[in-house]
């Protein structure tokens, strides 16, 4: 994104493909602020074992002591709801947020988002992140280094997270990406 955009005070951008420790920097990152934590989480509950063992693995890696509030689709509402002065909020990960409203289970009554309404949720998103006060950590994957996926949605999905991540990027002041475990300084 190449237009001047507002950034926001206290907003850190981590990133890193699957595995590639970015959640636990950003949870350390969240611990190390010495603030209160209320950690956003955005996988859906899930039926699949696997899903369900990932939520586990995650849930016992942060401390008993933050707050976790498990976020639907709206994120700018949970971020609007938890974010204030003196306070950390982390948001893992954006990946699986965006999955909610490109894929989400039969079973959603709204189904999936068309452009015009993801739009919306992106500017919503983007105009939440710069109004807030205090410290505010989001995570996402970088998955626009592998090959060009094949079939539409995953192209789309791909796609729009690649625009998403821009977005974001473009609003934090500090943008981190991990890699192997090692965080490297992108911004800021």
């Amino acid at each position: 994104m190449t237009d001047l955009v507002p950034t926001s005070p206290d907003l850190t951008f981590v990133l890193g493909g699957a595995r590639s420790g970015k959640s636990a920097f950003a949870e350390g990152l969240a611990a190390q602020s010495g603030l209160p934590v209320t950690y956003l989480a955005t996988a859906a509950v899930s039926d699949e074992p696997e899903m369900r063992a990932r939520i586990a693995h995650h849930r016992a890696s942060r401390p008993a002591h933050w707050e976790t509030v498990e976020v639907g689709r709206d994120l700018a509402g949970a971020l609007r709801d938890t974010v204030r002065e003196g306070h950390c909020v982390l948001v893992d990960c954006l990946p699986l947020w965006l999955a909610g409203w490109l894929c989400p289970p039969d079973d959603h009554p709204d189904g999936p988002a068309d452009d015009t309404q993801w739009q919306g949720v992106v500017d919503t998103l983007a105009a939440t992140l710069v109004s807030l006060p205090g410290k505010i950590i989001v995570v996402s994957n970088e998955i626009g280094l592998g090959v060009i996926p094949m079939g539409s949605v995953t192209r789309r999905y791909v796609d729009e997270l690649g625009r998403l991540n821009q977005r974001v990027a473009a609003l934090a002041p500090q943008v981190r990406f991990v890699v192997a475990g090692l965080p490297i300084a992108v911004k800021g």
